[in-house]
């Protein structure tokens, strides 16, 4: 019977592969375990998982040699804005390689970024619609800036250029406003964007009331590497934050899923510190234009006030005649009416008093005597019953004329 060693048929599938695919493949698949060594040479495995239980249905080895990598890899990083690092699709050219040693790999000559774009786009796509069926999706975009947002809470590294450009505008903005900034220092690029920016977001939270706005920025670096802020629990937390969130991670070519849900989205972070500038500068026109109205309305008040004053200061004169010939006439009125009312009282009390002369006339004693009446006196004393006389005494009897003396028996 014939046999082969392993290294004979290992051969024989390095000629098969080498006959039978010999020429160069687009395949689709997901990159893992990258890394490259000392000579700049990138090793990484491609695989494909079930998009059901995302188990994997598919793996090989990869090399990028280091003449290719040195251009495939800032030429993917430019176009996509995001690093040749695991857990991303990429599309790429590659011609298939056995080795009786080392197996079977794929060799990369060639990378679309176009494919990678899409598929990040769809992933974009995919967290937009989670978080719009979440009912989250625009509900920073819906808060309302402060009319003066000078109290800023700044999350970025604190190393990073951006922020530096971000302070110094807004120190020497033109117009010499006032705003107080505080860094929340966070990692912004690499695979703890998410958790820094989350904890740093949390901290605000706990001082909410001291705060006008929140600045997410990030400058001064490559544009790549912006995976980490394209992830669901970064951009719930973003969009469901209670004080509005302008971003400006230095990223012109597109927005990232958390440029889309932010409050308002900047392109650059000096970009971000001329908007709030802008902000506070509308507000200071405003009062401007408020502060002018209002000195042309107390000068129209004024005016006019003037004029009501002159016009009643030439109206006093014939004012006053006026007043005087009413109050003249009325005092005239009067007069007669007192004079009137006087006479009528006078004449009523006259009356008045004839009536009571007469009936006290017609009460006299003396009137009484003439009409046939007589007055009995006893020592000076007017008798008016039998029992105060008694045997002897004298009585003196007042007649109309006269008296008459008489003793009693």
């Amino acid at each position: 019977m014939n046999s082969l060693s392993l290294f004979e048929l290992n051969s024989l599938v390095k000629r098969s592969i080498s006959q039978s695919l010999s020429d160069e493949y687009w395949v689709q698949a997901e990159l893992s375990d990258v890394r490259t060594n000392a000579g700049g040479h990138c090793f990484l495995e491609f695989v494909q998982k079930d998009p059901r239980g995302n188990t994997l249905v598919a793996k090989a080895r990869g090399t990028i040699w280091a003449n290719v990598y040195r251009l495939l890899a800032p030429y993917f990083e430019e176009s996509t804005g995001q690093p040749f690092v695991s857990g991303i699709k990429v599309l790429v050219k590659v011609t298939v390689e056995f080795h009786e040693l080392y197996g079977y790999s794929l060799t990369v000559y060639d990378i679309d970024p176009t494919y990678t774009l899409g598929d990040m786009a769809q992933r974009r796509r995919e967290i937009l619609k989670q978080l719009e069926e979440d009912g989250v999706l625009t509900l920073n975009k819906e808060l309302e800036m402060a009319v003066l947002p000078q109290r800023i809470a700044v999350i970025s590294s604190p190393t990073a250029a951006g922020y530096g450009d971000f302070s110094h505008q807004l120190a020497t903005n033109p117009r010499g406003y006032y705003f107080y900034t505080e860094l929340f220092p966070a990692i912004m690029q690499g695979n703890q964007v998410e958790e820094s920016i989350l904890a740093a977001l949390d901290k605000i939270m706990q001082r909410e009331k001291e705060f006008d706005v929140v600045v997410i920025i990030r400058g001064g670096g490559a544009t790549s590497d912006l995976s980490g802020f394209d992830t669901y629990l970064l951009a719930a937390a973003c969009a469901q934050f209670p004080l509005p969130i302008i971003t400006g991670i230095g990223h012109e070519r597109d927005d990232t899923v958390l440029d889309a849900i932010s409050h308002t989205r900047v392109k650059t972070p000096t970009a971000a510190a001329e908007y709030l500038i802008n902000k506070v500068d509308e507000a200071a026109k405003y009062l401007d234009m408020l502060a002018a109205q209002l000195r042309e309305s107390v000068m129209a008040r004024l005016e006019n006030e003037e004029n009501r004053l002159l016009l009643l200061k030439n109206r006093i004169p014939s004012l006053v005649i006026r007043k005087l010939t009413e109050a003249k006439y009325e005092l005239k009125v009067a007069e007669k009416g007192l004079t009137q009312t006087v006479s009528s009282l006078l004449m009523k009390r006259k009356h008045q008093l004839e009536l009571l002369k007469q009936r006290i006339s017609t009460a006299s004693p003396d009137e009484l005597l003439k009409r046939g009446y007589s007055i009995t006196l006893k020592d000076g004393k007017i008798v008016t019953d039998s029992a105060q006389v008694e045997a002897g005494d004298v009585l003196v009897t007042r007649l109309a004329k006269g008296e008459v003396k008489s003793k009693a028996f």
